[in-house]
């Protein structure tokens, strides 16, 4: 590949929209702000193709840069993310001039929150009232030790990986202030958050969903089936091509809006064997609590 047609594709990266970038980082939109974002890396402005975090003082501009300040990469790892997500390989762009030191980045340790046990039974009424989760559900993924409450009263969910290690948690607020994120330290594509015993090795048809309340939603709906959380709609996580050769079928769930459809249907172009299921609502855990 010349360095011009490197320099086009660097480019095509760049220019992906934001909003789509973000959604497959596992960001949140703000709900009374559509420019307001939440992400790993703290709140988020974005403008068309520009960002700031207004907490770090920090800013820039384009899907590149988004990915290095978010996920806290340099250029060159950046690109190869970008280029998993969205194209399906990594880039090799070693020869283009790095705008920022190509050293690696240390990767930031996991750090769970701690359990929170007095917090418990807010976060089973938020599961149960709110999400229409029923308690037996709640009370086998407490005991599994998948969810806990934390000291500010988020519901905790833990993604697994291989060897049932801890690579990260979603985090639910219950409280007024409605929340959604990560713990830090996260590595979404080193395990996800399963509904089932098994986490790796299944060979029941698998369903993947966007968080882990709707993965938990999704398996009282399906209950034959295996429910994953990817974490946010992200169409290439680094696992699930393994899944691929382990599952009997795979579904992708995502939500049924724009992005959860773009995000399917670009799943599908870099792993055909993934077949999409809609779920009739806006997402599983609408469609829950409308037969609830």
């Amino acid at each position: 590949m010349t360095r011009w047609a490197r320099r086009a594709q660097v480019d095509r990266l760049r220019a992906i929209p934001l909003c789509t970038v973000l959604h497959a980082l596992g960001a949140d939109p703000d709900r009374h702000d559509h420019h307001k974002w939440h992400t790993a890396a703290g709140v988020l402005s974005v403008a068309g193709a520009k960002f700031i975090n207004w907490n770090r003082g920090l800013g820039g501009g384009g899907a590149i840069d988004l990915v290095m300040h978010v996920q806290n990469l340099p250029f060159q790892d950046a690109l190869d993310w970008l280029g998993r997500q969205f194209v399906g390989v990594a880039l090799a762009v070693s020869s283009l001039p790095m705008p920022r030191s190509s050293e690696p980045a240390a990767q930031r340790p996991l750090q769970l929150p701690s359990p929170h046990a007095a917090h418990l039974p807010r976060v089973r009424r938020y599961l149960t009232e709110q999400r229409r989760i029923s308690p037996a559900t709640i009370e086998r993924l407490l005991a599994r030790g998948v969810l806990y409450a934390d000291a500010r009263a988020n519901a905790v969910f833990v993604l697994f990986g291989k060897e049932n290690t801890p690579v990260g948690a979603e985090l639910r607020g219950t409280t007024q202030r409605q929340w959604r994120g990560m713990a830090p330290g996260s590595r979404k594509d080193l395990g996800f958050f399963s509904v089932g015993d098994d986490r790796f090795v299944v060979a029941a048809p698998t369903i993947l969903c966007e968080s882990a309340i709707d993965a938990i939603s999704c398996s009282l709906l399906h209950p034959r089936h295996r429910c994953l959380s990817t974490s946010g709609a992200r169409p290439n996580p680094a696992w699930l091509a393994t899944l691929l050769e382990q599952s009997s079928a795979i579904y992708c769930g995502f939500d049924a809006d724009d992005t959860g459809n773009q995000m399917a249907a670009q799943m599908m172009r870099l792993h055909p064997a993934v077949k999409r299921l809609r779920p009739a609502l806006h997402d599983w855990n609408d469609l829950l609590r409308s037969r609830a």
